[in-house]
């Protein structure tokens, strides 16, 4: 950690956060706004036993398919812990993986452990590479933050079709609030702005999107607003969840392993986040992450501090992965490093829905995106 940095006397959140604000007492945003929100997700036992119950009772009594629900299931913890928690409840959900070409080996081969054991049936979906790389390659070029959205916005829009599809009502979601909290918005942007991912690949793409999964901003709100995609049930939010007690129980039961990092499930993500991001953005995830865990009590911050003293990345694996990742995208070293030097571009340097989801939630008596 950059000890020019102004760091949280709570959590490891920092002034590289650019929208970060400290009380007098040294108390960031986050860590005040989440003191109210997180004791809404601690449960008594009866409460946990409860809770389950409902929720498994209504998906039961709510389903008349094959599946009662669908998993969207990528080999990491939370996905993993959700199928765990089906499968022991008695669901039989349909489990679905996004495959966009840089899945580990320990993903694939986690899934494979789940559903063997589970006995549920698994629907990947295969991206087609071409125009996926390419996409990848202009944002890229475009200089960009969020690189990761094109893999969030095409899994969101997969989720809907098969959903569809299959006519099921319930997608039983990883989503959980103890563990994941308190993103900066300086560094994300928006997954569903399908209007800058056209204008982004229209300037620095070359191969014609036909077969990429979109879904637009305001048909996703739409959509949701409507029901028709489908009851997002959010289990992890609804029991005590740890991520500790999470992957020791994966590991017994599945024989799960752990892949180093939160969503280092896939290769590209690893070098993104542990790489790109802190390098050319100035950007560690880590903090997030394990600020997150100091809220919810799983880790200490003295532990955290430790955590990040040590190396983002082993040398050799970043040797490794960097050579991979650029000789898959296409990129020789020169023409990578040219970018990687090249000042951040925000996506707002290109066209976006943005004006229409402030509109909208303006409309709606909102001040952000739900």
């Amino acid at each position: 950690m950059n000890k020019s940095e102004v760091v949280c006397t709570c959590c490891v959140m920092d002034t590289t956060d650019p929208e970060i604000v400290f009380d007098q007492e040294g108390v960031c945003n986050y860590c005040r706004y989440l003191e109210n929100v997180l004791p809404l997700y601690h449960f008594s036992k009866e409460q946990e036993v409860t809770n389950l119950e409902r929720i498994i009772k209504e998906i039961k009594e709510g389903s008349n398919t094959k599946y009662d629900s669908v998993i969207g299931l990528s080999g990491g913890v939370d996905s993993s812990y959700v199928a765990y928690l089906a499968h022991k409840s008695g669901l039989n959900p349909l489990c679905v993986h996004f495959d966009n070409g840089w899945n580990s080996e320990i993903a694939v081969s986690n899934i494979k452990k789940i559903v063997d054991k589970c006995g549920f049936d698994l629907e990947t979906y295969v991206i087609n590479w071409p125009e996926f790389k390419d996409l990848q390659r202009a944002f890229f070029k475009a200089g960009v933050l969020d690189i990761e959205m094109l893999t969030d916005h095409a899994i969101m829009a997969t989720m809907f079709n098969l959903r569809k599809k299959h006519n099921i009502k319930y997608v039983l979601s990883g989503v959980n609030i103890r563990t994941e909290n308190g993103m900066p918005n300086a560094w994300l942007w928006r997954k569903q702005d399908l209007v800058n991912i056209k204008d982004i690949h229209k300037k620095f793409g070359s191969v014609p999107l036909k077969e990429f999964p979109t879904l637009s901003s305001l048909g996703f709100k739409i959509k949701k607003m409507l029901g028709w995609g489908g009851k997002y049930v959010e289990i992890l939010n609804n029991i005590n969840y740890s991520k500790k007690e999470a992957m020791k129980t994966l590991a017994s039961e599945f024989g799960w392993e752990y892949y180093g990092g939160k969503h280092y499930e896939s290769v590209f993500t690893r070098f993104y986040q542990a790489y790109i991001l802190p390098f050319k953005f100035n950007v560690d995830k880590r903090k997030v992450h394990l600020s997150s865990l100091i809220r919810s009590g799983e880790i200490t911050r003295d532990e955290a501090l430790i955590e990040l003293g040590k190396p983002l990345y082993d040398p050799q694996e970043l040797k490794r992965d960097r050579q991979y990742v650029t000789k898959k995208l296409g990129f020789t070293e020169d023409e990578f490093e040219k970018m990687m030097n090249e000042k951040p571009k925000s996506h707002l340097d290109y066209k976006s829905d943005e004006w229409i989801i402030q509109l909208w939630l303006k409309l709606m008596g909102k001040k952000k995106m739900s």
